[in-house]
């Protein structure tokens, strides 16, 4: 493996206790003076200190590029926050684009943008002004794949909001039925065009796709759990046998139990039929390992039997590159093969997008318990994808960046530099296009994963949070998170290996409403009910 990019820049963190305020004002300092300030909406640059100091949970911690990648994230995140007629939205590219709906909008990502808003302290009300937009305004949500319903859901049990999901209970049906109109198949699985799933120019190319059938069962699940709050049983019964049944469908179909992994069976049309049902004689050009195929983990659907599909991961011939995951397995013959002079293509270059979904899905293998993964595995790969967070520009600087795809062994962006050599054209979208791409997230991996945070409720409407953290055991001696905010609540987290940087003593400690909750073992890890 390359070794994990560090900034060049004076500000690291020091073992000192640092002022809060500070580190905020440092940071977007930094980001500021090295900015081109190209696409201005809600939030300019001059305001993001302050907005950051508003709205963005505190973090701190002993590796300076996680913490730094964090607070950059959060400062690039507010700059897609943009005020419409119809309220407040965010956006994925900053620049108009064609392909874009109503003021810009593209619901490919919303699902990335749910699970990171919802960490803001004033989170709630853009939210829902978001997801409004989407079920009740201009927004097409079926332009793209999408597990919106199941983010929405996740977002409802993290701040208590449940009343929020269940008012959009039959959007939110309207919304399932529609897709199932538009591309369920004769096989009891849905169909999706690669592009569609925001993935063009795939190796596999379209067919039944572990996207779409992944995203529909967990949006499936969500909308069974969100009628029993609504106590409409007998919907949450009918969508909960959707769920099951396409959960049957996608270990039973999808899985390929020789090449041990979860892939597409290629159909170019959705009313087609299946040439192959058995992986080993599927088109050998289009049978290939793709990240795609952890999604199902991401959503809950893999189990036992599928943990053999992780040892790819951190295999140089398979998904492992230099400097990141790659999105298909370079033992492929068309792996990196640039069949179309598109920009954009999923044939083996990293994307953030999926690298955050394929984060996502380890956080919820290590909390199965099965052991496919350990802490350490998570770790590295958070480390790994921070470390792209960075562009050299011509001159020599280094500077914060993110953007849309990258090669995974060079680390250099790689349709930054088509559009560039393309002279930036207008059809394309225009002057650094996907500078800052809001597409995938980095935060909530961060509070999620490295934190360990989970915010759940019960069937009496209760907030349960358990925090049991990946970072702690893997070159991580500290680290804080502060004014998180959790089922109405605000919780601290702190974690201090020798017990002498915050005063609470050795170990893990979150504090809620007031009162600390304490494990100084190895493996720390806190339930609190309120």
């Amino acid at each position: 493996m390359a070794e994990i990019y560090q900034p060049v820049e004076e500000f690291t963190a020091p073992a000192p206790l640092r002022d809060v305020d500070d580190v905020i004002d440092r940071y977007a300092g930094i980001f500021n003076r090295n900015d081109e300030e190209l696409y201005v909406q809600d939030i300019p640059n001059e305001k993001s200190t302050d907005w950051m100091r508003r709205e963005v949970p505190f973090f701190e911690c002993a590796d300076a590029v996680i913490e730094r990648v964090y607070w950059f994230r959060w400062w690039t995140f507010r700059k897609h926050i943009a005020s419409t007629p119809e309220g407040r939205i965010i956006t994925e590219f900053l620049p108009d684009v064609y392909w874009a709906g109503a003021y810009n909008s593209i619901n490919c990502a919303n699902g990335h943008h749910v699970a990171e808003a919802r960490w803001l302290r004033n989170g709630d009300d853009l939210i829902r002004s978001y997801v409004d937009f989407w079920f009740k305004g201009s927004g097409d949500e079926l332009s793209y794949s999408s597990w919106i319903v199941d983010a929405v859901r996740r977002y409802a049990e993290t701040r208590a909001d449940r009343d929020f999901a269940v008012s959009l209970l039959d959007d939110f049906v309207r919304f399932y039925e529609t897709v199932e109109e538009r591309n369920m198949t004769r096989y009891g699985l849905f169909w999706s065009y690669d592009d569609r799933d925001a993935m063009e120019d795939s190796i596999s190319g379209s067919g039944l796709r572990p996207t779409l059938n992944s995203y529909m069962a967990a949006n499936a699940r969500s909308i069974a759990a969100i009628a029993r709050w609504a106590g409409r049983n007998d919907l949450a019964d009918r969508f909960d046998a959707k769920a099951s049944a396409l959960t049957g469908l996608i270990r039973e179909e999808l899985w390929d139990p020789e090449g041990e992994f979860f892939k597409v069976l290629p159909l170019d049309d959705k009313d087609g039929v299946i040439a192959a049902m058995d992986f080993a004689d599927v088109d050998p050009s289009r049978n290939v390992r793709e990240e795609i195929g952890y999604i199902p983990w991401a959503f809950g659907l893999a189990d036992e039997r599928h943990e053999g599909a992780w040892r790819f991961l951190a295999d140089p011939d398979h998904f492992a590159g230099a400097v990141g995951i790659r999105t298909a397995e370079a033992c492929h013959p068309r792996y990196m093969n640039r069949d179309s002079a598109h920009e954009c293509q999923w044939n083996g270059p990293c994307w953030p997008y999926a690298t955050t979904q394929t984060l996502d899905a380890m956080i919820a293998e290590i909390r199965s318990g099965r052991g496919g993964l350990d802490a350490g595995d998570f770790m590295r790969e958070l480390r790994r994808y921070a470390g792209i967070h960075h562009r050299q520009t011509a001159d020599g600087e280094m500077v914060d960046w993110i953007d849309e795809d990258l090669d995974a062994d060079t680390g250099a962006w790689i349709s930054r530099d088509q559009l560039e050599a393309w002279n930036w054209r207008k059809d394309k979208g225009g002057y650094e296009r996907g500078k800052d791409y809001n597409h995938s997230t980095f935060a909530d991996l961060v509070i999620s994963g490295f934190a360990g945070v989970d915010v759940h409720g019960d069937a009496d409407g209760r907030t349960s949070l358990t925090v049991a953290p990946l970072a702690v055991g893997h070159g991580m001696p500290y680290w804080r998170l502060l004014g998180l905010p959790a089922g109405g609540s605000t919780v601290d987290l702190y974690y201090d290996l020798l017990g002498d940087r915050y005063g609470h003593g050795p170990g893990l400690t979150v504090i809620v409403g007031g009162i600390p909750h304490r494990d100084e073992s190895a493996r720390p890890r806190i339930d609190v009910a309120w």
